[in-house]
């Protein structure tokens, strides 16, 4: 029952029923915070969506106070509408402990009937009945404990201007005025600060959905008008082949054991060392996974960033040549950032997303993308290939691997200048590493048990300077600022016997070549055995016309910044 106060409020304000706020404000919040409040005590993400939770569920007070004669239908027909969109973030929550997203929307509407049948029968089991119902209940309590109060029609109409200030109309002009931030971009943040909150979540998820598939299509449509590769060649025409592409994040080689660092990180690519090729000076391009990936997947490269849109990619050669595609990813789907990502997974010819998480701060394993591996391996076509986007050591690095690769606990190894919270992030990004391990060296066994003919390379798309370059103060990636962590990734070469065989100039004199990941395409080519009128040999880190090239990294759109990166020592 709802109990509505007769009182007229005076302007003091200690005549104001503040348990009856309290009431109708924790009535209004449940169906917010419960959520993110679960995820966050978890530890699945980060605080931010939990305390915008908290802060936006005040929005539904303006229509209480502004008609208090339908404060009680206004209040049953709110509380109705947070329920039904709440009970989608829980039995999301309760089947991939994730946050509901507007990837989950993009993955819904990707799927067919007879998938979506075969996932509510996979995941649907009984305990999420109780849990649903106790949900309800406690919402139906606390809607029966609400008191709802009047005030005078002026100071309600003056509190409901302030919260409209406070949550929307403050943070537009900040967001335009002060950061002088396009309309675009303050319209994305205003929506940042709602998403987390239902129904926002439901209505925010499907509007950036629309806009991202929008912007997906376009590109999908550019790709379609460019003109297939020139004068193809296949020296391996005809012959079964599995070629397999990992693509890591945000991983710095210096933090490898493999590549010398004291701290054992790669165990298991260690004890591998000898049945691979470890390349010792590769960069990534740009310290950024998209504009990283739009020149290390296509003919684009810091001289000529705009290629990617008029030249094909290494999928789009590769389905040219004869090969199924597959991509496997554990990156966001749907994402403003991400949509890039999305268009070049669209380029294969079936894709499987791990990922549907809202914030990338959020807790994601690697290890998800085995079993889909193991399960493409398995397809009849004689020519695959089969990339797989992980997640990497991307930050926060906690959330990239599970309890039982908390390895790296103490200072051990690490610069005695270190404070103790630098310590801390650097043995997360550590144990970061490790599970990456675990994970790369895993899809090698599995490659190699399935005994396909072909080979795999492993390279990260950039590093990361995690405390590491002289002074200690760096974290992360500024490409204003360049430091060769954020640069310096690993780039390993795993080969078949047979595929092995039939390139016998490959040896461990390329190891140390200096190589820019934006010139890979030939690279790639010509591990597969392609030739074609674009190709160029001197730009195959493998190529005996080898040509070591400048290591340029900086933004390509202002090329007075673009900086010749020394090579690592």
């Amino acid at each position: 029952m709802i109990f509505t106060s007769k009182q007229k409020l005076s302007n003091n304000s200690s005549n104001i029923d503040w348990k009856a706020v309290f009431s109708l404000y924790l009535f209004f919040a449940y169906f917010s915070v419960l959520p993110q409040l679960v995820l966050y005590v978890t530890d699945n993400t980060i605080f931010v969506g939990l305390r915008q939770a908290i802060v936006m569920s005040i929005l539904w007070f303006i229509p209480v106070l502004l008609f208090p004669r339908f404060s009680r239908p206004i209040t049953a027909a709110i509380g109705l509408l947070l329920w039904l969109t709440s009970l989608v973030s829980i039995a999301y929550f309760c089947i991939y402990g994730q946050e509901f997203s507007q990837s989950v929307i993009f993955t819904i509407f990707e799927s067919n009937p007879a998938e979506s049948q075969e996932f509510i029968a996979q995941y649907f089991v009984w305990w999420m009945i109780p849990v649903f119902l106790a949900h309800t209940l406690a919402g139906w309590l606390l809607w029966r404990n609400v008191k709802v109060f009047e005030m005078p029609a002026k100071k309600a109409l003056w509190v409901s201007g302030l919260i409209i200030m406070a949550l929307i109309i403050y943070p537009l002009l900040k967001y335009k005025f002060i950061d002088h931030d396009p309309v675009d971009l303050v319209v994305e943040k205003l929506q940042v600060r709602f998403e987390p909150a239902v129904p926002w979540q439901l209505v925010i998820g499907y509007v950036q959905y629309r806009e991202q598939l929008t912007n997906m299509q376009a590109l999908l449509k550019g790709n379609a008008q460019i003109p297939p590769l020139q004068n193809l060649q296949d020296k391996n025409a005809d012959l079964p082949a599995t070629l397999v592409l990992i693509i890591g994040e945000s991983t710095n080689r210096q933090h490898m054991s493999l590549y010398g660092y004291p701290r054992k990180t790669t165990p298991l690519l260690d004890a591998m060392k000898d049945e691979m090729l470890v390349f010792k000076q590769v960069i990534g391009p740009r310290p950024y996974t998209i504009e990283a990936l739009q020149q290390v997947l296509t003919f684009a490269d810091q001289q000529h960033p705009d290629l990617y849109l008029t030249k094909p990619s290494i999928m789009n050669m590769m389905r040219q040549a004869g090969y199924k595609s597959f991509w496997i990813t554990n990156q966001q789907t749907m994402t403003k950032r991400n949509t890039m990502l999305t268009t070049f997974s669209k380029y294969t010819d079936k894709q499987v997303y791990l990922n549907n998480t809202r914030l990338q701060n959020s807790r994601q394993y690697d290890g998800d993308v085995l079993a889909p591996f193991a399960e493409a391996l398995q397809d009849p076509a004689p020519r695959k290939l089969i990339v797989l986007h992980l997640l990497g050591t991307h930050m926060k690095y906690k959330y990239r691997y599970p309890e039982e690769y908390i390895h790296f606990k103490d200072s051990t190894n690490l610069a005695p200048v270190l404070s103790k919270n630098k310590v801390e992030v650097i043995n997360s990004y550590d144990n970061a590493v490790l599970y990456n391990d675990f994970v790369v060296s895993n899809i090698i066994k599995i490659y190699e048990k399935s005994r396909q003919n072909g080979f795999l390379v492993y390279f990260s798309d950039h590093g990361e300077d995690v405390y590491e370059a002289p002074g200690y103060d760096v974290l992360g990636r500024n490409e204003a600022s360049p430091t060769l962590p954020m640069y310096a990734v690993p780039f390993l070469l795993w080969m078949t016997p047979d595929w092995r065989a039939k390139m016998p100039e490959i040896n461990n004199d390329v190891l140390e070549r200096p190589y820019s990941m934006s010139h890979f395409i030939h690279t790639w080519a010509d591990l597969a055995g392609l030739q074609f009128s674009d190709y160029e040999p001197h730009k195959s880190l493998i190529n005996k016309e080898f040509e070591a090239l400048p290591l340029l990294v900086g933004d390509p759109g202002n090329p007075k910044s673009l900086k010749i990166l020394p090579k690592a020592k």
